[in-house]
């Protein structure tokens, strides 16, 4: 039932820890349980970027959280994760102008779209939950490297237990399965964050995957099956955590100081629980990291 997140049994985060002087950047901050952990670290008192793909949908947004915030250290960046160069672009933008990255929340995503590929050529779920949070992340590591207890928060989801990582087939060209696709992408979200832990070593900069638990969000607008797409609705109504809720592991592992002496490993219900046998494989984080640095075009990285 936990991991459900049913409604009723859903964990609240109620520390009143400060971030003044922090900042923090959000993708998908605009929306659902993105845009509930930007107003409550608003309320912290960090300084909250956004970071969406429609200006107009973000500088409502910004208002938005503005006014629940009463914060107006509230700002946006465009950037569509499903496009490398808009991730290029976008990171070199907020390099120019951010001096610090202290959290850095990789929240942004698609849910069980039809089969189609990016600009770039990759199937869609995975570029846009995995590969395109994977680039960003790396291209803003000197930044986050440089501020003190930094904090790097990979968004995924129970569905990565039903998820693989096949290497022959990783855009999904051979057998596609929107739910299971999806599943893949969370998965390799959690393998992101272990290896990308593993790899920080020492430094000052801690990883974190979590589980948000079944939240009551706009994520599954884009699936085309009616009837899955009418079942998802009906028990996000009526089961599913309010966004609020949803946000509260976000920001549970951003802010909390017990988890800012943790690294590399899965939350949900703002606890520390285990993923899947898959999610704990070395060998597989190591290998989809090589991988994926030669999807994105960095096969020479060297920041970590």
């Amino acid at each position: 039932m936990t991991y459900l997140g049913i409604r009723l049994f859903a964990i609240s985060y109620t520390s009143e820890a400060s971030i003044d002087g922090k900042t923090v950047i959000i993708t998908g901050g605009n929306t659902g349980i993105g845009k509930e952990a930007a107003i409550d670290l608003a309320k912290r008192g960090g300084k909250v970027i956004i970071v969406c793909r429609n200006a107009e949908r973000a500088e409502n947004a910004v208002k938005d959280i503005k006014e629940a915030s009463k914060s107006d250290n509230v700002h946006y960046y465009l950037m569509d994760l499903a496009s490398l160069q808009s991730v290029r672009e976008a990171a070199a933008k907020i390099l120019e102008n951010e001096k610090r990255i202290d959290i850095l929340i990789n929240n942004a995503g698609i849910m069980m779209t039809p089969y189609t590929k990016t600009i770039d050529g990759y199937e869609s779920q995975f570029a846009t939950n995995y590969l395109g949070h994977f680039l960003f992340t790396l291209l803003l590591m000197k930044r986050i490297k440089e501020s003190k207890n930094a904090r790097i928060i990979n968004v995924s989801s129970e569905a990565h237990k039903n998820g693989s990582i096949n290497f022959d087939d990783i855009n999904s060209e051979k057998y596609y399965s929107p739910f299971y696709a999806y599943a893949n992408s969370k998965l390799a979200n959690i393998l992101f964050t272990r290896e990308l832990s593993r790899r920080l070593g020492e430094t000052d900069v801690h990883v974190y995957a979590l589980h948000p638990g079944f939240v009551h969000t706009e994520l599954g607008r884009s699936v085309e099956n009616s009837v899955v797409k009418y079942i998802i609705n009906f028990l996000m109504r009526w089961i599913g955590k309010t966004s609020q809720q949803g946000a509260q592991t976000i920001i549970y592992c951003a802010v909390d100081e017990n988890a800012g002496n943790e690294t590399g490993l899965y939350y949900s219900e703002c606890m520390a629980f285990h993923p899947s046998t898959q999610a704990l494989s070395h060998e597989t984080a190591a290998k989809l990291w090589d991988l994926s640095l030669e999807m994105v075009g960095l096969e020479n990285y060297s920041e970590i």
